[in-house]
């Protein structure tokens, strides 16, 4: 996954977490809101949230306390930019991360405790999905009108064709449609969706296999581990070239590789090497992205003796 969150933070005398710059910008858009060069303003604001790069930040708690007003604010200049592709890249990004990092992660952690705490987070963690979901596809549509009833057509010829620069939003759309339906196991309607995550993340492939340093491969073989009669074989290729294109960087393939293929062969050999590899390489390459897998990576061992 690649997060976003790579803002400089200062804390007031209060304590609370702010960002100047964006708020600069919000005071900007205000005061010019009845102003010829209002879209201008909100233009250069677009641009000044969607063009952040991979953060080095390796704080989760920092992370969780940002993210939200991030996260609100990129939304409502989202909804007067709806065409910027950049932007509404980074807003289903960033919603995507927050479910499944801070929300759907924790509800796997309250299970035990308590699970009727657990099953409403999930539903909070399925609306953060389907919103980031209806973010993508819009861009998407905007950018290609008719692209969403072209992506239900049985007929490949008849199937979107995407550019490069629609890439990172048909994966964004397929990652938090696939975590929608993981969090909506009770609701036949968004589970029969499930298909069309797997298209988005083909249309994908097909342009730019390696696209997120493996993200995508990876989620190619979560994808195919999920579908009813999907491959275990072809699972594996996935995760295996997810992580090559990680260059022993990225975490994530290998806890998704433990979860995805050694988790239900029952191989807890292999499973527990996996995560100990995951958590040897967050912490030589420290990452937002890797300390999220390095947690659920330390989780998932501790778990062993339930999952096994």
């Amino acid at each position: 996954m690649t997060y976003i969150l790579d803002l400089p933070l200062q804390r007031t005398p209060k304590g609370e977490l702010i960002t100047y710059r964006f708020i600069s910008c919000l005071a900007l858009c205000l005061i010019l809101s009845g102003c010829a060069v209002r879209p201008f303003v909100l233009d250069q604001t677009a641009q000044a949230l969607s063009g952040q790069g991979m953060s080095n930040e390796d704080d989760l708690q920092l992370a969780r306390e940002a993210s939200a007003f991030y996260l609100k604010f990129s939304e409502s200049v989202l909804i007067q930019t709806p065409g910027h592709l950049k932007l509404a890249e980074s807003v289903s990004a960033g919603f995507t991360q927050y479910a499944y990092a801070f929300v759907a992660f924790d509800a796997e952690k309250m299970d035990a405790k308590s699970p009727p705490i657990a099953a409403d987070m999930r539903l909070r963690a399925g609306r953060m999905y389907a919103r980031a979901h209806r973010h993508a596809m819009r861009a998407l549509e905007l950018s290609q009108p008719g692209f969403a009833v072209a992506l239900r057509q049985a007929d490949a010829k008849q199937q979107p064709r995407l550019t490069p620069a629609q890439v990172p939003l048909a994966y964004w759309a397929a990652a938090s449609l696939g975590g929608w339906v993981s969090m909506s196991k009770d609701d036949p309607e968004v589970v029969a969706d499930l298909p069309l995550s797997m298209r988005l993340a083909e249309l994908a492939w097909q342009v730019e296999p390696a696209y997120g340093q493996g993200a995508l491969a990876s989620l190619m073989g979560t994808l195919e581990s999920a579908k009813v009669g999907g491959s275990r074989s072809k699972a594996l290729a996935y995760y295996d070239q997810a992580i090559a294109f990680g260059k022993g960087q990225e975490a994530g393939p290998f806890v998704a590789k433990a979860e995805g293929v050694a988790l239900p062969a029952e191989d807890r050999k292999q499973f527990e090497q996996l995560l100990r590899q995951a958590i040897d390489i967050s912490q030589q390459h420290r990452s937002l992205q890797n300390e999220v897998m390095r947690e659920r990576a330390q989780w998932l061992l501790s778990s062993v003796d339930d999952l096994f």
